[in-house]
C-alpha cells in the first residue's frame, strides 16, 4: 500500500490524500477535526499529505518530520506563486 501511495502522490497529492482518507485512518489520527484536511486538500495539498504521514499519535510532528513539512509547504507556496505569475503574464498579453 505504501508504494502505491507514493506513486499516487507523485501523480497528484490530492489523489494521494483521497486514497489515504479512503483506505487508512491517518487523517483522523493527524487531525482532530475535518476542517483542516478539507482546507488542506484545496489550498496546501503537499503540506497536508506530508503532515498526515509525519504526525505521530503520541508526540505529533517532531524532528525530521518538521523538515519534510517545511519542504512541502515551500513546494505548495511555490506552486501557488507560479500559478499567479502565469496568470498575470497571460493577462498582460491580452
Amino acid at each position: 500500500m505504501g508504494c502505491f501511495l507514493v506513486l499516487f502522490a507523485a501523480i497528484s497529492p490530492r489523489l494521494a490524500l483521497f486514497f489515504t482518507w479512503l483506505f487508512t485512518d491517518r487523517l483522523s489520527v493527524a487531525f482532530t477535526t475535518w476542517v483542516w484536511p478539507v482546507l488542506g486538500f484545496f489550498l496546501l495539498p503537499w503540506t497536508t499529505l506530508t503532515w498526515t504521514f509525519a504526525y505521530a499519535p503520541v508526540r505529533g510532528v517532531s524532528g525530521l518530520g518538521w523538515v519534510f513539512v517545511l519542504i512541502a509547504l515551500l513546494a505548495d507556496l511555490g506552486l501557488i506563486g507560479s500559478g499567479a505569475r502565469q496568470r498575470r503574464r497571460r493577462e498582460s498579453y491580452t
